[in-house]
């Protein structure tokens, strides 16, 4: 078996821009990436030493190391990752949307660093908890253009814990500012309705934040102007009430919007005003949607700081954040982003992030080296139940970078070369895969 990793040319390349490492830490991490993608099989840190080939040439303790001890920030690969999305998907000068949320990994054990009994969106029952450890993800959403859908690329992850150290607001509102800070790009944050409250008041004018808007939120009229009498001037207005009080005096207006792969007809409403127990005294646009066949009320309530950016598009922009939600799927169930056993302090912070990022790698790697315009008719060939198939999912990008690892491992110009009873294996598992294809 080799002593070093064996890297696709088109990945090193991807990598390469991404050396925030000494020299052998990024041989180890080059390793790592290659090993978690490669893995079919669990996606432990043993899992990746296994998927990139090293499971006999390096010790287990080195990549355990790579995690728990090795000197690498976070933040700092991700804000490297960052401007490599940038530098390569988006036109120079362009705004960027930036997606917001947290998801709990399920993790047992009662010395897994920073795991605690909280909320667990995805699971079912009256009460929706579960055990594990939290991590608040900042990623950019990219339109590619092989794609009708919207992306959300992670770039940012920090582990959130219960009643100790920053809230999750806190948690976007830093990582949302750095990321501004070192892309110097406007940035258009998209959250869902957790995401509100002090840490997000007032943020730098290049950042936007578009939300929705609870329903027992109270709205008031801006503030009327100074009376000149004494006294301290008033911060807000009359009391307009919560978002279905405001829909019942609203005037709607019937336009078509872009969102979730449709374009459909609605009808919209909006005003300037304040919410106040959450941004205080900075002016809001409250945009009331109602869908076509409600009469009454509204169907979708959302609250965002952008003053100028016409309502319509708003409403699109908020629903490209549903591709974080993706994004968490596709990386559990296809890179298994989680399963790593890990339970120090270090490592429990270090291994989701580097999960995430690892999505985002292969779709940077997918956009900038994989894509052919064949791939989705091949996809049909192979399996002609899916004739509707027009363009390539995450699984296509990754099987796709998976065959290419492959390749570069059994290249017979690869340095490191596989004995010839695994060459024959995988002939041999080739063979057997045809068989029952064309069964």
């Amino acid at each position: 078996m080799p002593a070093s990793p064996t890297v696709p040319a088109s990945l090193l390349a991807v990598l390469g821009k991404l050396r925030v490492f000494t020299a052998p830490g990024f041989i180890t991490f080059t390793a790592m990436v290659t090993g978690l993608v490669a893995q079919t099989g669990a996606s432990t840190v043993t899992g990746m030493l296994t998927g990139a080939g090293l499971a006999r040439a390096w010790p287990h303790d080195r990549a355990h190391a790579f995690f728990s001890r090795t000197r690498w920030n976070v933040d700092n690969l991700g804000i490297v990752l960052a401007h490599l999305i940038v530098k390569t998907l988006f036109p120079d000068g362009a705004a960027i949307t930036v997606a917001v949320d947290d998801t709990l990994f399920k993790r047992s054990g009662k010395k897994v660093f920073g795991a605690a009994w909280q909320h667990d969106g995805a699971a079912r029952g009256p009460k929706p908890v579960g055990r594990g450890t939290c991590f608040v993800v900042v990623g950019i959403v990219v339109e590619l253009p092989f794609l009708t859908r919207p992306v959300c690329l992670p770039v940012m992850a920090r582990l959130w814990r219960p009643k100790t150290g920053p809230t999750k607001v806190e948690l976007a509102a830093s990582m949302v500012k750095l990321l501004a800070v070192c892309l110097n790009r406007p940035l258009h944050v998209v959250a869902d309705a957790a995401y509100h409250g002090r840490a997000l008041r007032h943020l730098p004018e290049a950042i936007t934040l578009t939300t929705r808007l609870p329903a027992s939120a109270v709205l008031f009229d801006l503030a009327p102007p100074p009376t000149n009498k004494r006294g301290r001037p008033r911060l807000k207005g009359a009391r307009l009430g919560t978002p279905a009080e405001l829909a019942a005096t609203a005037t709607f207006t019937t336009t078509r919007v872009a969102r979730y792969g449709r374009t459909d007809q609605v009808r919209i409403a909006e005003v300037r005003c304040l919410w106040y127990g959450s941004f205080h005294t900075q002016t809001v646009r409250v945009i009331l949607i109602r869908d076509e066949d409600t009469t009454t009320g509204y169907d979708l309530a959302l609250v965002t700081t952008d003053l100028a950016t016409p309502a319509v598009a708003l409403v699109t922009r908020y629903a490209w954040r549903w591709s974080i939600e993706t994004t968490f799927a596709e990386a559990r169930t296809l890179l298994g982003v989680g399963q790593a056993r890990s339970r120090t302090e270090n490592a429990v912070r270090r291994t989701v992030p580097f999960g995430l990022y690892c999505y985002t790698i292969t779709v940077v790697w997918y956009a900038l080296h994989g894509h052919h315009p064949s791939d989705a008719a091949d996809h049909r060939a192979r399996a002609p139940w899916y004739m509707t198939k027009t363009e390539p999912s995450f699984a296509d990008m990754l099987a796709k970078l998976r065959r290419v690892i492959i390749a570069a491992r059994f290249l017979p110009v690869a340095p490191g070369q596989p004995t010839d009873a695994e060459i024959q294996a995988v002939h041999h598992a080739w063979a057997q895969a045809g068989l029952r294809h064309t069964a």
